[in-house]
């Protein structure tokens, strides 16, 4: 499956605006034969807008995912994208995957939250693992820090997640993670990985940009600079497939030894 990553802010503070820069990517997208496209953390809203992050928080299912779901169906690809969602009066750092159909396939509520940003905006989600089936692929959900605890990369490659989307707003100087622990972690675990990243100054953040899709030996199939970019590449269920063959970390894990991990 053809991976579109839109490495942007878009226009913080404004979904609206936001929305165009999505349906112009989702048709870039399309027309490179891309069946899934990726935005970034809090690409619906912006990151770094304070107290406009409960003003603009809508439901899941609210008018900016119909929006998004008309796009999906307009350009005929799925469209996984980060959000501030609104649950009554809580609000989660939220990632939704909507399918070529414009349904809507998963919602995912980050659940370990970065410095006192985010834990002053948020409230942080409690299920590990989420996951949908998209064109014959199990494709799950974490968002930016999440990824950097190897646990959570390691329950899903025990889920079976073949494809791992990571919306994120990395910033400098932690641009390691996107160059070298993106890669390891699709390794190690297994799987591919697609971490899709904000790019340039937004209030006191700088995000690097370096959005990538590594695959399961470890390589990079893609690699965004450090400003607005639309990226491609393919996810193979073959070579997955022949890659966890040949590499025995999951089968010579010896749980009975990790109790005192947790």
């Amino acid at each position: 499956m053809r991976t579109a990553l839109l490495q942007s802010s878009g226009r913080p503070g404004s979904t609206v605006e936001n929305l165009k820069v999505l349906d112009e990517a989702a048709g870039r997208a399309a027309a490179a034969g891309a069946g899934l496209l990726v935005a970034p953390e809090m690409f619906l809203t912006g990151y770094a807008i304070g107290d406009d992050i409960a003003r603009l928080a809508e439901p899941a299912d609210g008018d900016c995912a119909d929006a998004i779901a008309e796009i999906a169906t307009l350009h005929g690809l799925a469209i996984g994208y980060g959000y501030p969602e609104r649950d009554g009066e809580t609000v989660y750092n939220s990632a939704q995957l909507i399918s070529a159909d414009g349904t809507r396939l998963a919602n995912y509520r980050k659940t370990h939250l970065f410095g006192c940003f985010e834990r002053d905006h948020f409230t942080p989600g409690d299920q590990p693992v989420v996951q949908a089936e998209l064109d014959g692929l199990r494709v799950g959900i974490l968002i930016c820090y999440d990824v950097e605890f190897p646990e959570n990369v390691r329950a899903h490659a025990l889920a079976g997640t073949d494809l791992l989307l990571v919306p994120t707003a990395q910033m400098h100087p932690f641009q390691f993670v996107a160059e070298s622990m993106i890669p390891v972690r699709a390794f190690e675990n297994q799987m591919y990985v697609a971490y899709v990243n904000r790019a340039g100054q937004e209030g006191e953040f700088e995000f690097v940009g370096l959005s990538t899709l590594a695959g399961p030996d470890g390589v990079a199939r893609t690699r965004a600079g450090r400003g607005a970019e639309l990226v491609l590449a393919d996810v193979d269920p073959a070579f997955l497939a022949a890659s966890r063959e040949a590499n025995p970390y999951l089968k010579d894990r010896r749980p009975g030894l990790y109790g005192s991990l947790v």
